[in-house]
């Protein structure tokens, strides 16, 4: 992910609404809150220019995503 290097993303959706799971360990000893900040940052330019409508963001560390396996 672009601004996330590093980051393993999945995306899912129809392009227009889309669901995000994001691995990166820049999300450790974030909170849920921070970490979708941290990938709405990422996306900013793409949200605001009507793009992408509404996103669903799953954001992990990658010792939360190996004990979700």
């Amino acid at each position: 992910m672009a601004g996330m290097p590093g980051a393993d993303v999945v995306v899912g959706g129809d392009g227009y609404h889309i669901d995000l799971t994001v691995v990166s360990d820049a999300f450790e000893g974030l909170n849920r809150v921070k970490r979708q900040q941290l990938v709405y940052g990422v996306l900013a330019d793409v949200i605001r220019s009507g793009a992408l409508h509404a996103v669903n963001i799953r954001a992990l560390t990658a010792a939360e995503s190996r004990a979700t396996d």
